[in-house]
């Protein structure tokens, strides 16, 4: 649930989107340098999920400068304008207004957090520009939960926590063997709430049973007295789908507590940092469910692998991954529409279908989501290593 802070920027941005789509007509088109076509990234450069937005502004960047090193779009040069939305709900919906409003972008690359995409989604459906977030996976995102309807300007190019969640619980019970687990959710994230109701369900409709179910908030860093509960209750696993802050703390903490059970996660995990806080032998005995893995011997994985290493000196991780494939879908949509005109380009990328991406084929549906694999990662020693691919 969105609060009132929120949902006052929320309004104030949308007035601003509102008389801002007045003053430019119906046409929906933002107007261009000549040359020059603007691509926006409304991402978390700082605050707690910086390196997840630090990753995707990395893997647009290099889509970008692929594109224009092979002449651009129809003799045009693509610009990338990155605004720093520090993590923060409210600041997402400001971010957005400035990107579309004063930089005159005709496509965003959204949030990677879910909360976030939610909060300026109204800005966008105002001002009539898309925004396709990398890996934000609550269906909340591209379906308005009040009307049912699906938001005509927002997109993904990540897999919906429905289905992640359901490839977690699977896990869990058929290759962990597990027939209790225990779920600790960050109350503060409409992505961890979300994705602890669906491993819920299907770990429930699998014939196993939830011992303990338990709640924390974002900044939180004393997890003891909660995981001594949770231990209290016998799981045969922890489902933890957090961001890596605070999941690096709790795994800590729990190991520290003799909590040797395997701990889940969802793709909030994928970060460099959380080895750092959680201490690599802590990380032994847990697994997360990403979108793509480096590990993967795909010929397009390598690709990119090999050029992202060679542009920034480090393995991507999926939301590098991620932001590149949809920077790149966006690319392929304003191809395909002829032209800035937003609603166009908006309609093509609506149509995308068999996209041969670096995270896997790629086809959105009637609500924008992406219809993509999920794989499951595992840490050894602090390490990442492929576990296993999982279809839709």
């Amino acid at each position: 649930m969105l609060t009132k802070k929120v949902a006052r920027w929320i309004g104030v941005a949308l007035v601003g989107g509102l008389l801002t789509a007045a003053l430019a007509g119906c046409g929906g088109g933002a107007k261009q340098d000549a040359n020059v076509i603007k691509l926006g990234a409304n991402l978390e450069m700082t605050g707690n999920n910086a390196t997840f937005g630090q990753s995707a502004a990395n893997g647009a960047k290099l889509a970008i400068k692929e594109i224009n090193a092979k002449g651009g779009i129809n003799g045009k040069q693509l610009e990338l304008v990155v605004a720093d939305n520090k993590s923060e709900a409210a600041e997402a919906a400001n971010a957005m207004q400035k990107l579309i409003t004063q930089d005159k972008v005709v496509g965003v690359i959204a949030p990677i957090a879910s909360s976030s995409v939610i909060a300026a989604a109204q800005v966008n459906m105002a001002n009539k520009v898309l925004a396709i977030s990398p890996t934000a996976s609550n269906p909340k995102v591209t379906v308005d939960p009040a009307t049912g309807k699906v938001r005509d300007f927002l997109f993904r190019a990540a897999f919906i926590d429905p289905f992640q969640g359901s490839v977690m619980a699977n896990f869990a019970g058929k290759s962990l063997k597990a027939t209790k687990a225990a779920m600790y959710i960050d109350n503060s994230s409409d992505y961890a709430t979300g994705l602890g109701q669906f491993f819920k369900e299907t770990f429930l409709k699998n014939g196993g049973a939830i011992v303990s179910e338990e709640a924390y908030l974002a900044k939180d860093t004393d997890f003891k007295a909660t995981l001594t509960k949770i231990k209290a209750a016998n799981p045969d696993v922890l489902f933890v789908p957090g961001y890596y802050q605070e999941v690096g703390m709790i795994i800590k903490q729990a190991r520290e507590m003799g909590l040797t059970m395997p701990i889940l996660g969802g793709d909030g995990w994928d970060s460099a940092k959380l080895p750092e806080i959680a201490g690599a032998g802590a990380l032994n005995n847990t697994f997360f469910a990403s979108h793509s893995s480096p590990d993967d011997n795909s010929p397009a994985i390598k690709a990119f692998v090999d050029s992202y290493k060679k542009e920034y000196g480090q393995t991507p991780d999926a939301f590098a991954a991620l932001s590149y494939d949809a920077t790149m879908m966006v690319i392929e949509a304003i191809k395909r529409a002829g032209g800035t005109d937003t609603t166009k380009i908006k309609d093509e990328l609506a149509k995308t279908k068999d996209y041969q991406a670096v995270s896997g084929k790629i086809t959105l549906n009637e609500s924008h989501d992406a219809v993509k694999s999920a794989v499951i990662i595992e840490f050894k020693d602090g390490k990442q290593a492929f576990k296993e691919k999982v279809n839709p």
